[in-house]
């Protein structure tokens, strides 16, 4: 097998039933690739399961009787998929066509690269950030200061790149990334220690630091609807955002590095907090982000 595609679902039956579909379509009309596809269903309730028995049979589906989380499900599938090229896949998206056959030739074409990822495009086709310099806590404030939009630091300005030329880059997002084998079998699979979020850098920094390169391909579009799954529990998955970073300078930086990023974030966020805070009196609806806002400072120090 050529293409292995993991499509980890949590109650996107839909948006799924989408995903596949534009998957199969690719394998029908782009014959150089042969591909298989596996779906890892992490407990939904919402019908997921049965709609691929019924509607794709094909689709290799393995179905979790607890939420295991992002990393954790895709490695469940990693080691029984045979392709010479593993395309990590969230369910919210569609992958136009022409998208599996550009990324695989160009992963053809340059054999130091150990993975690569598409052009990402709004529901509305305007572009998506899609990678990402690796993360700091330095960048990380830069970012939450929106000092971003006077020079990218923690961000790429991709709406300038030449829209026809593929470009080295440092972190891919999980959204669509296609992956060499050889390269997760030298560096190792996702890290499941992370529940969701921020697993996509940890990979990019470990094959960065094994001497792999990793490249944005522009040939290669994806539609991305965005955090399907994350919106049914908006304010714990903001929360565990934050958790899987701090983890990660940990992880990469020890406990120095991660308290220094937890002390900027506490910077970055306290005024946001008080702001918010004092708009929801006159406009309520933002009683519900300042909340979140003073459930990540008062969880902080624990992370």
């Amino acid at each position: 097998m050529d293409i292995s595609i993991i499509i980890v679902s949590w109650n996107t039956r839909d948006l799924l039933t989408q995903c596949l579909q534009s998957v199969e379509a690719c394998t029908i009309n782009e014959e150089r690739f042969s591909v298989e596809t596996f779906v890892i269903d992490n407990a939904s309730t919402d019908g997921s399961p049965q709609m691929v028995h019924k509607h794709f049979p094909h689709v290799h589906l393995i179905e979790n009787v607890q939420n295991v989380g992002f990393a954790r499900a895709n490695n469940q599938a990693i080691p029984q998929s045979t392709g010479r090229y593993v395309v990590l896949l969230n369910s919210d998206t569609e992958v136009l066509p022409g998208a599996l056959a550009a990324m695989g030739e160009f992963m053809e074409a340059y054999p130091q690269a150990a993975g690569c990822g598409p052009v990402l495009l709004n529901a509305d086709g305007t572009l998506q950030p899609s990678c990402h310099p690796m993360l700091t806590p330095e960048r990380e404030f830069w970012r939450l200061m929106f000092l971003d939009r006077i020079w990218p630091r923690a961000t790429y300005a991709q709406t300038r790149w030449d829209q026809s030329t593929p470009r080295q880059v440092e972190v891919i997002k999980g959204a669509c990334f296609m992956l060499r084998r050889e390269a997760l079998n030298q560096v190792g699979l996702l890290d499941d220690q992370y529940f969701m979020y921020t697993e996509e850098m940890d990979l990019c920094h470990r094959l960065l630091e094994a001497g792999w390169t990793l490249w944005w391909v522009p040939e290669a579009k994806v539609k991305h609807y965005g955090e399907a799954s994350s919106r049914q529990a908006a304010e714990e998955m903001y929360i565990q955002l934050y958790r899987s970073k701090a983890q990660f300078h940990r992880k990469f930086g020890g406990s120095r590095r991660a308290e220094h990023f937890k002390r900027l974030l506490w910077l970055a966020y306290w005024p946001r907090f008080i702001t918010v805070a004092l708009a929801a009196k006159l406009k309520p609806g933002l009683a519900g982000r300042a909340r979140t806002y003073r459930r990540l400072l008062a969880e902080l120090r624990a992370m």
